[in-house]
């Protein structure tokens, strides 16, 4: 690592000394009596690149300033780019409720490109026809009410295939689950099921767990999500793209992308295949709806590369959020039991003993659903959302904001902000409840924390990543009894060092209820 990041400073070095000569810089000219929001001096032409180097994981450099200064908008320029980092709530409102069209568009990073088929999908194109085109596909067909409950089938059938594979788990392993293998594949099993009904490329496992395929498939999708917006050298300096993969970022999300792709795409094309011969004549599922869609003129909406690179997109956008904040939420509760009394004490008040949670029931889980908000506050999935970038000049909170800067709200930064939360770093379900229990969302429209965003830009799935989520919880919950491993009296909670996951995954030592007739109506427990 030191070779290379010597390397790369020389590399820069001789850069800028070529650059000097060649062109002036690019930095946008200040209108009077205007400044940029606080942050360290940059360099001319490469700005704080260097800094950026010396300092991985770079978020937490970035986090770490901003608290030692008690900044609550900082800027950092990279390259000829002003990355615009905000922390405070009320600033985080004025960026993307009160300019949310002007701070609507996306950088053209080489791995969003790649994420992204070249922009095609709706996450990670710029602001334009192409993101408006696959914006109303998502709004009004995948993701709209009616989908929604078409797909519920599939989504039962699946919370159904968790409680079965943990009981397996516990039956065959002495009781001890990793809770995060069981999370991330409920969410990739679920989201296979409602995009080619099939919840698992190969055999999968005979305890109904993940096969080798399911396995490179789900790793895959985090190896992409943790090389997205990863700070990448090459994106704040174009001319190095495909040149020189200086921090081996491109290579990281290029094999990722094969990992999944390599399933996913064959089907894609067989489908496409089946639906143009006629041998496939009903709509069974999302991909199904995605091939069939037609434009106004009565042709095909959607062209195959689209279809694809959507699909991708799904995948890594339904994955992570749920299967993270499951984790760390169990973890927690096992650790404070109070919660985990009171959460079991809601669904035994509210379904009872004799079925399982079903959807229907989800609205009237508040205390569980505030255990998940308190996850997503406390535990965030990523450092950031994903970058919004400035198309004109503004002023924000007093600030210049130039024309192309990337603006990026830290979701530990407005989670943890002890000017708006009492004690912050500590799991407190309950403070979600203190203004309303009758209706807790995962959602806060004042950006006191970050779940899924919000504006033209916020994420389209959150009915979908709401109902995910909490049926995830509320079925480990219900299921099980959870306390920490044998020989051991809690869970280590650390979070690790290149990312705001657990640093190890969370194992815990579970045991099915003393009156089993909460499986009777799960589909796969027959005679349990």
């Amino acid at each position: 690592m030191t070779i290379v990041l010597h390397a790369t400073i020389l590399f820069l070095a001789f850069t800028l000394t070529i650059l000097l000569f060649k062109k002036r810089t690019s930095t946008p000219k200040l209108p009077p009596k205007a400044c940029l929001p606080p942050g360290p001096k940059p360099w001319p032409i490469i700005g704080n690149i260097f800094i950026m180097m010396r300092n991985r994981p770079f978020f937490r450099w970035v986090h770490d300033t901003m608290s030692k200064m008690g900044y609550e908008i900082f800027c950092i320029r990279l390259g000829s780019v002003h990355v615009i980092v905000v922390t405070s709530p009320e600033i985080a409102c004025m960026f993307m409720r009160k300019q949310d069209e002007n701070f609507a568009s996306r950088p053209s990073f080489l791995s969003s490109e790649l994420g992204s088929g070249g922009f095609f999908t709706t996450a990670f194109s710029t602001y334009g026809d192409q993101w408006k085109k696959m914006r109303r596909v998502m709004v009004s067909t995948i993701l709209s009410p009616t989908t929604l409950q078409w797909m519920h089938n599939k989504r039962a059938e699946e919370a159904d295939h968790l409680v079965h594979y943990v009981y397996h788990v516990i039956k065959n392993n002495g009781g001890v689950v990793n809770v995060r293998v069981a999370a991330q594949h409920f969410c990739g099993n679920m989201m296979r099921n409602m995009i080619f009904s099939k919840r698992v490329f190969g055999k999968g496992t005979i305890n109904g767990g993940p096969g080798p395929e399911e396995e490179e498939h789900v790793a895959g999708i985090f190896t992409i999500l943790k090389c997205l917006n990863n700070f990448c050298i090459s994106d704040y300096f174009p001319f190095l793209r495909r040149r020189m993969d200086l921090d081996g970022n491109e290579k990281r999300t290029r094999q990722g992308i094969e990992n999944v792709r390599k399933y996913q795409d064959p089907l894609i094309d067989t489908r496409i295949e089946q639906w143009k011969n006629g041998t496939r004549k009903e709509k069974h599922d999302l991909l199904d709806l995605l091939i069939t869609l037609k434009n106004g003129n009565g042709n095909v909406l959607l062209t195959s590369k689209e279809i694809k690179a959507q699909i991708l997109e799904i995948m890594l956008a339904t994955v992570d959020n749920p299967s993270n904040a499951t984790e760390w939420a169990l973890g927690e509760m096992i650790n404070q039991p109070e919660t985990l009394v009171k959460a079991v004490q809601e669904l035994d008040h509210v379904i009872g003993k004799d079925r399982l949670v079903q959807e229907s029931d989800l609205h009237n889980l508040n205390y569980i659903k505030a255990c998940v908000k308190e996850a997503f506050r406390l535990h965030p999935v990523t450092p950031f959302n994903v970058p919004h970038v400035s198309i004109s000049d503004t002023m924000v909170s007093g600030y210049f904001i130039p024309k192309g800067s990337h603006v990026l709200l830290s979701r530990p930064g407005l989670g943890r902000n002890s000017r708006i939360w009492d004690e912050p770093l500590r799991f407190k379900p309950e403070r979600h409840l203190k203004y309303d229990s009758s209706r807790v969302t995962l959602t806060d429209p004042n950006l006191h924390l970050l779940s899924f965003g919000i504006g033209r830009r916020g994420c389209p799935a959150i009915n979908l990543g709401s109902t995910l989520s909490i049926m995830l919880l509320a079925r480990l919950l219900q299921g099980f009894s959870w306390s920490p491993p044998p020989n051991t009296t809690s869970i280590e909670l650390v979070e690790a060092n290149d990312d705001l996951g657990l640093l190890k995954p969370l194992h815990a030592f579970g045991k099915p209820p003393l009156v089993k007739n909460v499986f009777l109506t799960a589909k796969f427990y027959g005679g349990i």
